[in-house]
């Protein structure tokens, strides 16, 4: 065996919103919950998730673009409200 080490691949996703790929950690983990997409900073919800820029610009993108439903495999719109919420409260 060789004296090489083999550094650990970091996780990477999508954003839904820009479509741009980047480190899950990144990322804010996005769950529905009761027809409701809700954020799960830390990744604990079941479920499928979807995963977002914490950034308002890529929410907007997501919205307009109807990411959301076509992420989860739902019909129909999506409340974001909250998802919105924990973005702008989030310290930059």
């Amino acid at each position: 065996m060789s004296g090489r080490t083999h550094a650990r691949a970091c996780p990477e996703r999508t954003c839904v919103g820009c479509r741009r790929r980047a480190a899950k950690q990144e990322l804010l983990r996005v769950a529905v919950v009761e027809g409701a997409c809700v954020p799960d900073p830390r990744g604990t919800l079941p479920g499928r998730g979807a995963h977002l820029h914490p950034d308002p610009g890529c929410l907007d993108l997501a919205v307009r673009r109807r990411a959301f439903p076509r992420a989860f495999r739902l019909q129909g719109a999506l409340d974001t409200e909250a998802v919105r919420q924990h973005i702008e409260e989030r310290p930059r």
